[in-house]
């Protein structure tokens, strides 16, 4: 098991080195009181397009991060870099990038079917958290592992793996008191040029953090119950 003070490094071939893993077991009263808070908390999350300008913590964001890149991945290959972005010129440049490319998706590229799903959600081509929140992370995939000599190894199972960090780091925001975006404009290439991400990462998602602004508004949605999404048998 990995500790803060390794690093860590390609295990690619090296043979099976388990380590014992004994947990402590939380008390049944105790699991279900955490659970029921927890259920409770995160029925709270919203997905924000108003912040706030005032500073976070930025300690916080990186401990969401570490949090986030606990996640499980395909192989322990653990193929995502979270890139967080302060420059308010490279921010402002992602947002140029990020509203020319949507003004062309919401002008028709998307097609009526996209834009009717999206229309509930109030959306449109301005993209105003990619400045107003005083946190930018950008999430990138890494296809394939490249070292310094320009060895290449695949990953695998990088969609899912990437994507359960993304989970994590959401939860991980939200329950340290910040809000946040998961923004997907598209296409993403030119994220990895503004910020010059290596041939091997491919964008997977901006994800503004901060306070909701005091006029924030959100849809007025209701999440399906726990009986629709989930089946015992």
């Amino acid at each position: 098991m990995s500790t803060s003070n390794q690093q860590w490094t390609p295990t690619h071939g090296e043979p099976y080195r388990p380590v014992a893993y004994r947990p402590a077991r939380m008390p049944g009263a105790e699991s279900l009181a955490r659970a029921a808070r927890l259920r409770q908390r995160m029925d709270e999350r919203r997905t924000v397009r108003q912040f706030s300008t005032d500073p976070v913590p930025e300690q916080v964001v990186r401990d969401a991060v570490a949090c986030a890149a606990t996640a499980p991945s395909g192989a322990h290959q653990q193929p995502w870099t979270f890139v967080l972005v302060k420059d308010p010129e490279v921010r402002a440049r992602i947002r140029e990038a990020a509203e020319r490319e949507e003004t062309l998706s919401y002008d028709g590229r998307l097609g009526e079917e996209w834009l009717a799903a999206l229309r509930p959600l109030g959306t449109d081509a301005v993209k105003a958290h990619l400045t107003d929140a005083p946190a930018l992370v950008v999430v990138f995939q890494q296809r394939y592992w490249l070292g310094g000599d320009g060895t290449k190894r695949k990953h695998y199972y990088v969609d899912e793996s990437v994507g359960i960090a993304v989970g994590m780091l959401l939860s991980a925001l939200h329950l340290s008191g910040l809000a946040a975006l998961v923004h997907t404009p598209s296409p993403m290439r030119f994220l990895g040029e503004v910020l010059g991400r290596p041939e091997n990462e491919k964008a997977f998602a901006v994800i503004p953090v901060g306070y909701p602004a005091e006029d924030c508004e959100v849809p007025d949605l209701v999440r399906k119950s726990l009986d629709q999404v989930m089946v015992e048998v």
